[in-house]
């Protein structure tokens, strides 16, 4: 192998200030000024922004179910009601003659509402459908209707005219439910449980990091960049609801996100810059060679973490779409503050960066700087020396953490994603346990095209002969389009239900069928899911190989990356099914458990939590890569690399975890799922899987784990990233596994350090 060496710069050449750091330090304060009215702009820019979002968005557009639900919309809008009123008549019955004189009154001035169609009830029904609408005491009865419009219209119109409905009529009691009420109470809750988690988050996180750094004012910087990437990427959301919908559970992982990954990012420069500081440089040299290297580190971190959000992309439901959306946009937003905004304020504090050191209270002289006999040394030293019993036990426990993951069941988002008080949960819940047959839990099936009254009648004689069908309803002609209302038994989602959907889609018909309703909008979501879901495996892990490879030139440690990020999540996917599939826990936590998980919510919370654990291995590995090029020492360059990045990582985590346990006191169930779940995932990936797994891997893979095919070497030696920078690169061959020449990447002392 031809080995280039380059001449060695002289040891009082004056540190090289590079391009970029020369740009964002040219003019700090013009900088932060325009930072400044840039963010004054986002808050006007993102102003309202959660009023435009939808609270829907987990069916696939494409689908059967969503095409015949539109249609039986537009030419039957009585047959999807969307909101119910629960009329209570107390101690009386719902067919007392005062009783049905009130409801027929309401019936009547609620069909007189702008917004509102379709509109019907117990007492007016048909009297195959009566039962259906009348509770099984007699004591309780529906009414039904359609609020139209998208879901911002809808939410105007409930907000109008349920004040007037709501409460007391005489001799009834009336409750307003349906899934538009539904929809519009969870989108009010989750905007005021958004603003309780950011109260809880920020003075938690500032004395987290005021704790980290000692300094109140270093403290001070990562937080004002989270709140900059937070309130852009609500700008960038409010703007996004011009030409598509958003869901309103976007704002949760925007908040999330933002401060945590701005945190992280900020810490990760802020402490670098106080360590060149320390060493004697000045201002400028200690902005510039951190982001020579802890700076090319966040901006790898910040790639891969957009990554795993991208692959939600691949999804055709808006629910998950939005999350790419958003957590694409505060992931570049936060990078781009930490590298553009952040090292401005650096230049202009200057050596003040270390105000307020509230540690100076507690300890004299100068803080020790860590060595080799430190607490994470140790912990790698031992985790090294028992390598086999480390890999094997640790991975024994994450597959053990997994195992209730196997026994999940997905279902759909309903009014028990609601805390138990909430008012649309009350009527929902009544109707579930005190009407027969579960209204609004039938399948609709849509015929198109030109018949006869006879073939209808063949066609419903078909349907009642299948074996989950408890009674058929209609059918209901317009013209050439009819349809038919299917009883399914047990519960509307349960498997009979879909198992249902399948025969029904599979029977022949003398006109075109569609089949749609709650139970074939959980087989379409899954079938799209299921279809997509190893595109986006592929598309995550072939970009994240690549990114890593990048990164190390190694062959072996993307693949290692790949498959421990995925086995750091098994206990995150455990524990959501053992708490809020099977309701352990539901009563301290304050949740209902339907027994289902909603089906879209593990994608997003794979890509989410696979996104940060990434970006923690990468913290580590470039910290690894380093002192592997520095010295060549496979073994000290992974108790180093531990040393180094430990806290700091174990810091960063413990910050993320606070704002996604914040973010898990929603009332929200899926809401408190996803930040829950998430903080657990970072925790467990912090301090298991990179304390832990990690280096007991390594340990074992040897001076093989930096082994790369020469082409390969070739390639990354061209088109690599690396941290830092070798002045005088040495490479002694050496052999990998296989025979093959294994490179091993050497700098003089003083070379560039790392974070």
């Amino acid at each position: 192998m031809t080995e280039v060496n380059k001449a060695p710069r002289p040891a009082d050449a004056p540190p090289r200030i590079g391009g970029w750091t020369r740009f964002v330090t040219a003019r700090p304060r013009l900088s932060l000024l325009v930072a400044l009215v840039l963010t004054a702009l986002a808050v006007l820019a993102g102003s309202g922004v959660g009023d435009r979002l939808g609270s829907g968005g987990w069916e696939d557009p494409a689908a059967e179910s969503t095409y015949a639900t539109k249609a039986l919309e537009r030419e039957f809008p009585g047959s999807q009601p969307n909101m119910l009123l629960l009329v209570d008549a107390g101690r009386a019955s719902v067919d007392d003659p005062a009783v049905a004189a009130q409801a027929r009154a309401l019936a009547r001035r609620l069909a007189g509402e702008p917004g509102v169609t379709g509109v019907g009830s117990y007492w007016q029904a048909a009297p195959a459908q009566a039962p259906a609408l009348r509770a099984e005491d007699g004591h309780e009865a529906l009414i039904a209707a359609r609020v139209t419009g998208d879901e911002s219209a809808m939410g105007r119109t409930l907000d109008r005219i349920a004040p007037h409905y709501r409460g007391t009529h005489g001799p009834v009691q009336v409750k307003i439910g349906g899934i538009v009420a539904v929809r519009h109470e969870m989108q009010t809750i989750i905007k005021e449980d958004l603003t309780r988690a950011e109260l809880i988050a920020l003075p938690i996180t500032l004395m987290l990091l005021v704790m980290v750094f000692g300094s109140a004012v270093a403290a001070l910087l990562p937080l004002g960049i989270g709140i900059v990437a937070i309130l852009g990427t609500n700008a960038v959301l409010r703007g996004l609801t011009t030409f598509t919908d958003v869901s309103v559970f976007a704002l949760n992982l925007t908040t999330a996100l933002g401060l945590g990954l701005a945190i992280d990012y900020a810490l990760f420069i802020v402490r670098r810059y106080r360590e060149e500081l320390s060493t004697g440089a000045d201002p400028l040299t200690a902005v510039g060679t951190t982001l020579r290297t802890a700076g090319r580190t966040v901006l790898f971190s910040a790639l891969t973490v957009a990554v795993s959000l991208a692959a939600m992309l691949l999804f055709p439901q808006y629910f998950l779409r939005s999350f790419a959306y958003a957590g694409i946009a505060v992931v570049l937003l936060a990078a781009a503050a930490a590298l553009i905004l952040l090292p401005a304020a650096l230049v202009l504090l200057g050596h003040r960066v270390n105000s307020l050191d509230l540690r100076r209270l507690f300890r004299r002289g100068r803080e020790p700087k860590p060595a080799e006999g430190t607490a994470w040394a140790r912990a790698a030293g031992l985790v090294m020396r028992r390598a086999p019993l480390f890999a094997l036990g640790t991975t024994a426990l994450l597959m053990l953490l997994g195992l209730p993951f196997l026994g999940v069941t997905f279902g759909t988002a309903d009014d028990r994603q609601l805390p138990s008080a909430a008012e649309s949960h009350v009527v929902q819940q009544h109707i579930r346990e005190g009407f027969p047959g579960s209204p609004g839990g039938g399948l609709e099936v849509l015929a198109e095209g030109r018949s006869t009254t006879a073939r209808y009648a063949a066609y419903k004689q078909q349907l009642a002969a299948l074996p989950e069908v408890v009674r058929v309803e209609g059918p209901l002609v317009k013209g050439d389009t009819a349809y038919f209302t299917v009883q399914p038994r047990g519960e509307a989602v349960g498997d009979p239900a879909q198992r249902l959907v399948g025969d029904l889609r599979a029977l022949h018909a003398p006109f075109d069928t569609e089949v749609t309703g709650t139970a074939a909008v959980l087989v379409d979501t899954k079938h799209a899911i299921a279809e997509r879901l190893p595109w986006a495996a592929v598309f995550i892990a072939g970009v994240t190989l690549l990114l890593v490879f990048l990164l190390t030139g190694s062959v072996l440690i993307p693949l290692q990356a790949v498959v421990l990020n995925a086995l750091s999540l098994t206990a995150m996917f455990g524990a959501v099914v053992w708490v809020f599939q099977d309701g352990h826990l539901s009563g301290p936590l304050g949740f209902t458990s339907p027994g289902s998980i909603e089906t879209t919510l593990p994608v997003l919370m794979f890509c989410v939590a696979f996104g940060l654990s990434m970006d923690y291995g990468v913290f580590l590995l470039s910290r690894i890569k380093e002192e592997y090029d520095r010295t060549g020492d496979h073994e000290r360059a992974v108790r180093l690399g531990l040393q180094r990045t430990g806290g700091l990582i174990t810091a960063a985590a413990v910050i993320l975890a606070v704002v996604m346990v914040a973010i898990g006191t929603s009332r929200v169930t899926n809401t408190k799922m996803l930040g829950l779940g998430i903080a657990l995932a970072v925790l467990m990936d912090a301090m298991v899987v990179r304390s832990l797994l990690v280096p007991a891997v390594m340990r074992l893979t040897g001076r093989a784990t930096w082994w790369a095919p020469g082409w390969l070497r070739r390639f990354h030696e061209r088109f690599g990233l690396s941290e830092g920078e070798q002045e005088s690169p040495r490479r002694d061959a050496g052999t990998g596994a296989g025979g093959h020449d294994e490179p091993v990447l050497a700098a003089p002392p003083g070379g560039a350090r790392s974070v």
